[in-house]
């Protein structure tokens, strides 16, 4: 295998060590209680995680390796950080309560993931298998940054443990989340959805402290609508027996 292509193989697995170390940064930083910078550099961690597979797919060097390797970088910066980072912020104030809360969104993350590694054949590619933990992980990064733009949410923790506690539950259930990989509704309006697609870009960019917050807010919410009204036609867009495979 000549350098190049050694470096190909490699360089996917860059871009994932870059987001566990941002990971690890955001650790560093929350316990040092810079909860801001705690949370920014946990999204440049998401930019690198939304990288690194799509390097692998345009370089060919998709493995097993890497896919483990990107499970595990996951675990450390959207369920170990930004569970360091809520309870730091808002719920060490709840004593033991506010650890456990910390831990069960850290555990719902994992198992997330394990399920994910363990479903990934039999899960239709159109829907997730319960919200994705970088999406949970947001939703942390979110409120964080909301807080930091109206300083009156920190005069409510309490909202912050059943916020921390909603999204780890949203993550092990069974509730499909639409990946919008195979939409319809896209492939009829490419042009509209590209355009409303750098409209989101450009609010997010101009109000981050707000439309992330908003913009995770509306994807869950809107998702939990579409279930529920439609839960019936989903019977066979996630497999869940044995049987099935």
């Amino acid at each position: 295998m000549n350098n190049s292509r050694k470096f190909a193989f490699f360089l996917p697995n860059i871009f994932t060590a870059l987001n566990m170390a941002c990971g690890f940064a955001s650790i560093v930083f929350s316990i040092r209680g810079q909860f801001f910078e705690a949370a920014m550099v946990l999204i440049l961690g998401a930019i690198f995680d939304s990288v690194d597979g799509r390097v692998a797919r345009l370089t060919g060097t998709q493995s097993s390796f890497g896919e483990q390797f990107d499970s595990i970088s996951d675990v450390v910066s959207f369920g170990v950080a930004p569970s360091m980072l809520i309870f730091h912020k808002y719920l060490s104030s709840f004593g033991r309560i506010g650890a456990v809360v910390a831990f069960i969104f850290l555990l719902c993350g994992a198992l997330r993931l394990a399920r994910f590694n363990a479903n990934i054949e039999k899960v239709s590619s159109d829907y997730f298998q319960g919200l994705p933990i970088p999406s949970a992980a947001t939703a942390i990064i979110g409120y964080i940054l909301l807080a930091d733009k109206f300083p009156v949410i920190d005069n409510y923790p309490v909202v912050a443990l059943f916020y921390t506690l909603f999204y780890g539950i949203l993550m092990i259930t069974n509730i499909p989340f639409n990946s919008f990989k195979n939409s319809e509704l896209v492939k009829k309006h490419k042009k509209a959805a590209l355009f409303i697609l750098f409209v989101l870009i450009a609010l997010v960019f101009s109000y981050y402290k707000i439309m992330i917050a908003l913009g995770i807010s509306v994807y869950v919410i809107g998702s939990l609508l579409y279930y529920l009204k439609r839960r019936r036609d989903f019977g066979d867009a996630i497999q869940w027996s044995e049987e099935q495979e």
